[in-house]
């Protein structure tokens, strides 16, 4: 995911908290907003210090990251806050993946692919 692709003020997370609406699994918790502005999905993370200390929060950051490059060509071009609760800690790549991929699904975020189930 390029840099230029985030979110990082807090008035954009705040936008996105107030004017959008939210998905919410066990491990994620997925706010999304519509913006007619930008032509691409931008993305703003937040992994809270009950998930464990900063390396942990940083692995966790990037598994997301990694995910959302994965999944970017099937998602709709939105403004998009993920907020990983605790059970993300202890979780592999796959599990990540799985997870986020469900949340997504529930919130009609991923278009589907043609082709697959």
């Amino acid at each position: 995911m390029k840099k230029r692709y985030r979110l990082k003020k807090n008035e954009d997370f705040q936008l996105v908290f107030k004017g959008g609406f939210s998905v919410a699994n066990r491990q994620f918790v997925v706010y999304q907003r519509k913006t007619e502005t930008n032509p691409h999905l931008r993305v703003g993370l937040s992994v809270s210090k009950k998930v464990g200390n900063a390396v942990t929060r940083n692995r966790v950051k990037r598994l997301i990251r990694e995910v959302i490059r994965e999944l970017e060509p099937q998602m709709k071009n939105r403004d998009y806050v993920i907020i990983a609760r605790k059970p993300t800690a202890e979780m592999d790549f796959h599990q990540v993946r799985k997870s986020l991929l469900h949340v997504l699904k529930l919130g009609k975020i991923v278009k589907p692919v043609h082709g697959r189930k």
